[in-house]
């Protein structure tokens, strides 16, 4: 059993942060108590603003001496409730460690605090002719939570994930000590990686205060192209065959129209083109014109020998933008078509895309509930929403489990996984268990236990 917070709690957690970052009962925003789907809610017992290492340092060795569950967050724009307070205890919120500590040239890298800004990062280093390449949909998430969940985003086909991305982090573990792993290293072999366990644990292992992230030279010219198709599944079977042309795209996107048209009247703008029941949206990137005008033309003839009815080239900036803004918009889009709704973020094999898309719709027919989708093609990562629309709650909650046992097993089926990048989190963790053996959930559970042998951080997440 957790302690519950009592004044004594709360006067020392003063001490460490001041009376003014310390919020208890009905002085804790709403916001506090769930994430952006908002399907599990819970507030804290007490919220914690924290401006240093050593102020998180402090807070964890008392909460571990005190057996006090602690729950680490961002901006909270997670989808799985990976950053709600399940068991009450305290809340620590790192959004306001959020400077950008350094920038060295000479190693391509960027050190910066975990409340940092996705949008943040990307305008600073672009304004230096650098480029961070992960590139999730919500950027006014924190690099923390990105780091928590090995966010992925669209550029992953081409450039990798946010793993790929941490060269190194400073993180307070659950006793309150403070440990660097990782670094300014390009190569390192010295034991197990650590660091690359600690990118997507959740916030169970530990807590970022600091990351270390490598940069790239930014590329300076980019073209998108918007490819209409008749049907998904021919749109989605065009995907393979271009991976295989070797003219990698950065981004491969796939949509459908009503999704369009919803994020044509959630912005107020137009989308280029509404015509066609669905659509490739692909991005090429490169340091020269020609250099890019030779990948995408390859690729444009591939799509129209595989049943594309046109290829719509975007070379201006103002285009690729009304383009890219529509489908960042996709998830408020959808949200704001209906009364509530929870996602599927799974993952498979990019030649199962089209089979997992159309088994989804056939899903829409036999169990009578609405269900919307759209993701990264080039990588397998589908983002599958199931709309309540006029349900009862109790009609809701039993066909949202009906509707996600059957996608996962058709996940299994197909050799793929539960989620692509947006975690377990509490909600998701049933279907964690389900997909792997017993063998591999015990090693999960030893893993958290060497890093946390009270399971004090972020409880009742993952397993």
């Amino acid at each position: 059993m957790y302690k519950k917070i009592d004044q004594k709690d709360i006067e020392f957690l003063k001490s460490v942060c001041g009376v003014e970052n310390i919020l208890v009962g009905e002085e804790i925003n709403e916001d506090y108590s769930h994430d952006e789907l908002g399907g599990v809610e819970k507030y804290p017992e007490v919220l914690v603003n924290v401006h240093s290492t050593e102020e998180v340092s402090k807070i964890m060795k008392y909460a571990y001496e005190n057996n006090i569950p602690v729950t680490p967050r961002g901006q909270g724009t997670g989808l799985v409730g990976a950053a709600v307070a399940i068991y009450g205890g305290i809340m620590i919120n790192l959004s306001q460690m959020n400077k950008i500590i350094e920038l060295d040239e000479e190693n391509l890298t960027l050190t910066v605090e975990p409340g940092v800004l996705l949008m943040t990062i990307g305008q600073y280093v672009s304004e230096r002719d650098l480029f961070y390449p992960p590139d999730p949909g919500e950027k006014s998430a924190t690099i923390g939570g990105n780091i928590n969940t090995n966010a992925g985003g669209m550029r992953a086909v081409k450039y990798g994930v946010t793993r790929d991305y941490v060269r190194g982090l400073e993180v307070v573990l659950a006793n309150g000590e403070v440990i660097n792993v990782g670094g300014k290293v390009v190569k390192n072999s010295s034991g197990y990686s650590i660091k690359d366990l600690l990118v997507g644990s959740e916030g169970t292992l530990g807590i970022v205060t600091k990351a270390i992230l490598k940069l790239l030279p930014l590329p300076k010219k980019d073209i998108s192209l918007l490819i209409p198709f008749s049907d998904l599944g021919t749109a989605i079977e065009t995907v393979p065959k271009i991976i295989k042309s070797k003219c990698i795209p950065t981004a491969i996107e796939f949509m459908e129209r009503d999704v369009i048209l919803a994020a044509e009247e959630f912005l107020g703008k137009k989308f280029p083109d509404n015509t066609s029941d669905a659509y490739l949206l692909l991005k090429f990137d490169g340091n020269s014109k020609e250099e890019i005008e030779k990948a995408y033309d390859q690729v444009a003839k591939l799509c129209l020998e595989c049943g594309a009815y046109d290829v719509f080239i975007s070379d201006t900036q103002e285009r690729n933008e009304s383009i890219w803004s529509a489908r960042g918009a996709f998830l408020e889009a959808i949200k704001a078509t209906t009364t509530e709704m929870d996602e599927c973020d799974v993952v498979v094999p990019r030649d199962k895309v089209a089979e997992f898309i159309k088994f989804t719709n056939e899903l829409q027919e036999t169990l009578n509930v609405r269900i919307k989708s759209f993701g990264h093609a080039g990588d397998g990562n589908l983002h599958i929403y199931i709309l309540r629309d006029e349900l009862n709650k109790s009609e809701w909650n039993t066909k949202l489990k009906e509707t996600f046992e059957k996608m996962y097993e058709k996940s299994r089926e197909l050799n793929g996984q539960v989620s692509g990048e947006h975690g377990i989190g509490y909600a998701k963790k049933e279907y964690l268990n389900e997909s792997q053996s017993e063998s591999y959930m015990e090693i999960i559970k030893n893993i958290k236990l060497a890093f946390d042998s009270k399971n004090i951080l972020n409880p009742g997440k993952i397993y």
